[in-house]
């Protein structure tokens, strides 16, 4: 059987124009994947992936959340998309940030997450909440608010939405975790 080329060819800094160049090379400072995954499928459309990687830069590195729940928002949008990428580069993230293993496993696993914390509850219940029905509670906003208050409330589905965005180009681009790691979720196969 023949293997289906690349959707996207791997882009390299030199073949991008001038001001692409330079936003590929502030991506390579902090891009654990380089500019492959999403920033191999966004750099094609070089004003887009601008504006994208400032929106990233607020919604990762200043947002309000803590940095362990935003990661978990990120896990969860990761797997409910099956994103290898996503899940190969926030997963360490996650639990660098305090995010315990055996909640993160579980969610790798399709199952809600034993053993979290009060926050972390939330934040799972609010993501999965308006994936499945596009809405969420009365109860479930109240609680979320009085959590989390109103800017983290609002900054969780910003970085939800964002990396659903994310999600949803590395699929169009089927974008795999580095060929010499191994894949997340091997159960995802090009069809």
């Amino acid at each position: 059987m023949s293997q289906l080329p690349k959707r996207f060819p791997q882009l390299t800094v030199e073949q991008l124009d001038p001001d692409a160049q330079k936003l590929a090379q502030e991506i390579l400072k902090f891009s654990s994947v380089g500019i492959a995954g999403p920033y191999n499928v966004m750099l094609r459309s070089p004003v887009f992936a601008d504006r994208m990687k400032r929106l990233l830069d607020y919604l990762r590195f200043n947002s309000s959340l803590s940095t362990r729940l935003n990661e978990f928002a990120i896990l969860i949008q990761g797997r409910l998309w099956t994103s290898q990428v996503e899940w190969y580069a926030h997963y360490p993230l996650a639990l660098k940030a305090g995010l315990a293993q055996e909640v993160a496993d579980d969610l790798k696993q399709n199952i809600r997450p034993r053993n979290m914390k009060e926050d972390e509850a939330v934040v799972y219940d609010v993501c999965m909440e308006l994936v499945n029905h596009h809405q969420i509670s009365d109860e479930l906003f109240y609680k979320a608010k009085s959590i989390l208050g109103e800017q983290q409330l609002v900054d969780l589905v910003a970085v939800s939405g964002t990396y659903v965005t994310v999600a949803m180009l590395l699929s169009l681009g089927e974008e795999l975790s580095p060929a010499d790691k191994p894949l997340p979720f091997p159960e995802r196969t090009r069809k």
